[in-house]
C-alpha cells in the first residue's frame, strides 16, 4: 500500500510540474507576442543611424520621423473614438482624426497611431510611433500631402491621462501638429502626446 500511495503522490506531482510548466511557457509566449513590435522597434533604432532622407511610403498623405526612422502612410478622416473605425486604419499606417486640419491650414493637424488594447492586438498593429518618446524640442518632422512636403518642429511631449480629449481639438491660433500614442508601448494606461508646429524654410 505504501507503495501504491508514493506511486500516486508521484504521478500528482509529474501532472503539477506539467500544468506549471505550460503555464510558464504560454506567459512567455502571451510576453512575446505583445512587446515583440516594442524590442524590434527598438533594435531597429540602436542599430540603424537616424536618416536625414528617407523616400515616404506616401506622398499623398504620408508622414516621416527622420530621428526613429518612421515612415507610413496615413489614413484620411477616420473617427477616433469608435474602435471598429479606428483599428482597420490603425493597420493600414497612421490615422488622421476626422474633423481635424490639414497640412497647409491655420488649424491643429491630429495624428494616432498605435492604439491596441490587449496583447492579441498589439502585434497586428504597426508600430510607427512606438519610439516617439525619443523625440526631443526641436526634432523634425516630416508630412507629405498632395505631393507636397510640410515640416514641423517638436515643442513638447506631455504623459496625459487617456480620457483626455482636448486636444483632439481642430481650433488653433497657428498650423500645428499634433501626434498621439498609448504609454507605455503595448499599453493603454496613458497617452504620450506630441505637439509640433509648422516651420517654412
Amino acid at each position: 500500500m505504501p507503495a501504491v500511495k508514493s506511486l500516486k503522490r508521484n504521478k500528482l506531482t509529474r501532472v503539477l510540474f506539467i500544468a506549471s510548466l505550460f503555464f510558464l511557457i504560454a506567459s512567455f509566449l502571451i510576453l512575446i507576442l505583445t512587446y515583440q513590435p516594442v524590442v524590434l522597434e527598438e533594435l531597429k533604432y540602436a542599430i540603424k543611424r537616424p536618416q536625414t532622407q528617407i523616400v515616404p511610403q506616401d506622398k499623398e498623405f504620408g508622414i516621416v520621423i527622420p530621428k526613429i526612422n518612421a515612415n507610413a502612410k496615413i489614413v484620411r478622416d477616420v473617427d477616433p473614438y469608435i474602435a471598429s473605425i479606428y483599428q482597420p486604419a490603425l493597420a493600414q499606417g497612421v490615422a488622421h482624426a476626422f474633423g481635424t486640419g490639414l497640412p497647409g491650414e491655420k488649424a491643429n493637424i491630429f495624428l494616432f497611431a498605435h492604439s491596441s488594447g490587449n496583447w492579441y492586438q498589439a502585434n497586428r498593429y504597426n508600430s510607427v510611433f512606438y519610439l516617439l518618446y525619443k523625440l526631443k524640442p526641436k526634432d523634425e518632422i516630416q508630412v507629405y500631402f498632395i505631393n507636397s512636403l510640410f515640416k514641423y518642429q517638436v515643442q513638447s511631449l506631455e504623459y496625459v491621462e487617456p480620457d483626455r480629449i482636448d486636444y483632439l481639438s481642430r481650433e488653433s491660433a497657428e498650423e500645428t501638429l499634433t501626434l498621439m500614442t498609448c504609454w507605455p508601448p503595448g499599453t493603454t494606461q496613458k497617452r504620450l502626446i506630441l505637439k509640433a508646429k509648422r516651420i517654412i524654410d
